[in-house]
């Protein structure tokens, strides 16, 4: 019987239209926009200025602390100004922005080459080290800086690294080529982070409707030691850090307590394939896999694209916006987020950009609740979701607290199972903010 985590979730529709589509070069724009907080934490600091000339992988913004990362130039070009962009959240927010020069020149001190390199001779420190460098952040979304995750508190141990290749959100395929494509290079990153974190074992969950990468990753772990491919049910919210952790090794993350202590350390399929290139090519993180992705959507993909290159670029490369388009989703339908545009740039935690048309786009009237409990059933956090929405209309910080309304992952569970269409998660996620702002003020 596969394994799953143990308490609610759900089986929206897959709708994996892009799946088994191969990995493409995007095509590169006249112009990046390149963020300075594409990550957990405090943003970068620019180190370069207007009128300086950068190539691909040049460091243009240095970690600003121990939670940050570093971001390089994903373009070879010149620096036009550094200002404040719309981000995604819709606020503005500190950006390089670049225009790209006709020749792609990349610093001479990243390997290009194909060839596969299994051997790695640095030590743990020296790899980890190499990783805060490289500005290595998770690539599932949640975009916290890797080397921190390696570096567990006093007292924390890792027993078990855990690789989640999920990708249970709707719609994305990313992950999942990735490890069609790079399946070796893959399991190579993992005996690196396994060095690192001095643990002898890796189980890398894959949820059972990517037959295919589950037999390709299973061949290819026999050269590996102490590597194994779990298979899993299908069950969303599988990929949540917490709700992996239960589903592979049946623990529990405290409320209030880090996954590190069950034992475990989990890093995203995408997060290893760049902790490979970064140590063992010198190659920062200075682009990602996305999926475009929508039902309309002339040639659903998968692309290599660099980190700053604009929305519409990757929509435009798979035949455009359909005319009927509602909305434009960062990510996928269960957690991303509607975008002001597609002008936005790709940033780090760009997994996804989904187009969904006019009608499915509109929201349907709310009505009242009628305590049929469905939202507490999938709720893969256990908590009540109808009583925080209900909390947070009335501003009732302590109430919610007492909920355990900062344990929520945004899952969207509650929200889509609603019979009375009522925006539950949208309540949440503002309650949230409001109660983990008054616990940093109590602190």
């Amino acid at each position: 019987m596969l394994r799953t985590f143990s308490l609610g979730g759900i089986h929206p529709k897959e709708n994996k239209l892009s799946a088994g589509v191969k990995i493409v070069p995007a095509p590169l724009p006249k112009e990046v926009i390149i963020p300075l907080g594409m990550h957990i934490g405090a943003p970068a600091t620019a180190c370069v200025a207007k009128g300086d000339e950068v190539k691909v992988g040049t460091l243009i913004a240095k970690s600003s602390g121990f939670v940050s990362a570093n971001i390089y130039s994903s373009v070879a070009g010149k620096v036009t100004k550094i200002d404040s962009v719309f981000d995604a959240s819709g606020y503005k927010k500190p950006a390089i922005i670049i225009s790209v020069a006709e020749e792609d020149v990349w610093e001479e001190s990243i390997d290009r080459s194909p060839e596969l390199v299994r051997e790695c001779a640095l030590d743990a420190k020296a790899i980890i080290d190499k990783i805060n460098e490289a500005g290595i952040v998770g690539l599932g979304g949640a975009t916290f800086p890797t080397h921190v995750k390696l570096s567990p508190p006093p007292g924390s141990k890792a027993e078990v690294l855990i690789i989640n290749a999920v990708e249970c959100e709707p719609y994305l395929t990313s992950d999942h080529q990735l490890m069609l494509e790079h399946g070796e290079e893959i399991l190579v990153g993992c005996t690196i982070l396994m060095k690192a974190l001095s643990v002898d074992k890796c189980i890398i969950g894959v949820e059972n409707n990517k037959p295919d990468a589950i037999k390709h990753l299973s061949g290819l772990c026999a050269q590996y030691k102490g590597i194994e491919v779990m298979p899993l049910k299908v069950q969303y919210p599988q990929g949540g850090e917490k709700q992996l952790i239960d589903a592979v090794l049946s623990k529990q993350v405290k409320s209030g307590a880090l996954p590190i202590s069950t034992g475990a350390v989990v890093q995203n399929v995408g997060t290893i394939y760049a902790v490979y290139e970064a140590i063992q090519k010198n190659k920062p993180l200075l682009e990602r896999v996305v999926t475009v992705t929508g039902k309309s959507l002339d040639k659903p993909a998968n692309y290599l694209a660099r980190i700053g290159t604009p929305l519409k670029t990757l929509i435009e490369a798979s035949g455009g916006i359909p005319e009927n388009t509602g909305k434009i989703i960062g990510g996928g339908p269960m957690m991303g987020k509607a975008l002001l545009s597609a002008d936005l740039p790709v940033t780090k935690g760009t997994s996804g950009i989904l187009l969904i048309s006019q009608e499915e786009s509109v929201r349907k009237p709310m009505r009242a609740c009628i305590r049929c409990a469905k939202c507490v059933n999938v709720c893969p956090m256990g908590l009540n979701p109808t009583f925080l929405m209900v909390d947070t209309q009335q501003q009732d910080w302590e109430r919610a607290e007492r909920g355990h309304i900062v344990d929520c992952i945004e899952c969207g569970s509650c929200s889509f199972t609603c019979p009375s269409n009522r925006p539950l998660l949208d309540f949440i996620r503002m309650g949230k903010q409001q109660v983990m702002g008054i616990i940093r003020n109590r602190k």
